[in-house]
């Protein structure tokens, strides 16, 4: 039966993947009948498969994979799999496939969610009726909240980062991989203002009341799924870069995601309508009730953020600068690196760190 299935030109070896699925006791019986390959995932390949009454999604790496890529499929499923009866939204993990003679590359199962990933105009209530986006940041806060109550050492990642000292080694860390755009040919290393200034700042003010927890790692608009039938978050995807860290950084990064009067000019929101979207101050607010912390170190937390995804964006304009990279596309995240350090200088300049 798998002949009549699209392999999508390879990526899925339907004679290797029917058995691998039967063997493996996964939702539904029989042979998978039915696939599409879903949007969404700029790196990694999904496909929605159906079995018998059952549907399920498969994540793979993209057809010309980076060198570590089945590496972090492995890495995402031990994060799902670890994540189960938790209190964070996320799909279920059905299985994993670290034998890479079965289509190619390392791959995994899991549930799939219901609802879209925001970007652009709302769809449905959320574009028609204020309360529901009203909702959405309430919504990031609550499940950012639930993933830094997650035990990492009960859970069995212990060894899934490295805590110690994680974060006075922010800076250097990031600061080491901005440095070393400069080997691209065509990338003077100059483009971006602040940095020492943003650096020595973050130094400074290193808080000493942190946590360690399993952090999402990219915890924004796109890498999380909302429902379209109430206005709740169905679950966080792509955990490609979760690792170990202060959770209080997933917050930050939605502060750093979020648009509001009084930010440096060059950056428009991320999705449409704005108006009804509640304040960063009320997130931090939200996120210091359900967590219990002290929110007095967010704006170090909010600096590090934009200073760390202004870096890591960076990337992009450097591989453009050398030919290996869309022009606009590395124009277009140059620009948001240069609003990520005008933001974090603000941030500064405000003094909020060292009172008392």
């Amino acid at each position: 039966m798998s002949t009549n299935l699209d392999d999508f030109a390879g990526l899925l070896n339907w004679p290797n993947l029917q058995g691998w699925i039967e063997a493996n006791n996964l939702p539904g019986s029989g042979p998978v009948t039915s696939v599409q390959k879903l949007t969404g995932g700029s790196q990694n390949n999904l496909f929605l498969m159906t079995r018998g009454k059952e549907r399920m999604v498969l994540r793979r790496p993209p057809r010309h994979p980076r060198a570590n890529a089945n590496e972090t499929m492995l890495r995402e499923a031990r994060v799902l799999k670890a994540l189960a009866g938790s209190a964070v939204p996320h799909p279920e993990f059905y299985g994993v496939c670290s034998d890479t003679s079965v289509i190619g590359v390392c791959f995994y199962i899991m549930a799939p969610l219901e609802g879209f990933s925001p970007g652009g105009d709302l769809p449905g209530r959320y574009g028609e009726d204020r309360a529901w986006r009203a909702e959405m940041g309430p919504e990031f806060v609550r499940a950012a909240a639930a993933l830094s109550a997650v035990d990492y050492q009960a859970v069995g990642l212990a060894d899934l980062g490295k805590p110690g000292d994680w974060h006075a080694r922010q800076v250097d860390r990031w600061r080491s991989q901005l440095e070393g755009y400069r080997e691209l040919p065509g990338y003077d290393g100059h483009a971006l203002p602040y940095v020492d200034e943003i650096g020595r700042w973050l130094s400074d003010f290193v808080p000493t009341s942190g946590r360690i927890g399993v952090i999402h790692g990219d915890y924004q608009f796109p890498n999380v799924m909302f429902s379209l039938e109430q206005p709740k978050i169905a679950g966080l995807i792509d955990w490609e870069l979760s690792t170990l860290g202060d959770p209080m950084l997933d917050m930050a990064w939605v502060l750093s995601s979020w648009c509001e009067e009084g930010d440096p000019p060059g950056k428009s929101p991320i999705v449409r309508p704005w108006d009804g979207f509640v304040s960063r101050a009320e997130l931090v607010r939200l996120y210091g009730e359900a967590t219990g912390r002290d929110m007095s170190d967010m704006p170090w937390f909010f600096g590090l953020a934009c200073y760390k995804l202004g870096c890591i964006v960076e990337g992009t304009y450097a591989r453009a600068q050398a030919g290996q990279a869309p022009k606009e596309v590395g124009d277009q995240l140059h620009g948001y690196a240069l609003w990520l350090f005008a933001k974090a200088k603000q941030l500064k300049d405000r003094g909020e760190l060292g009172k008392g």
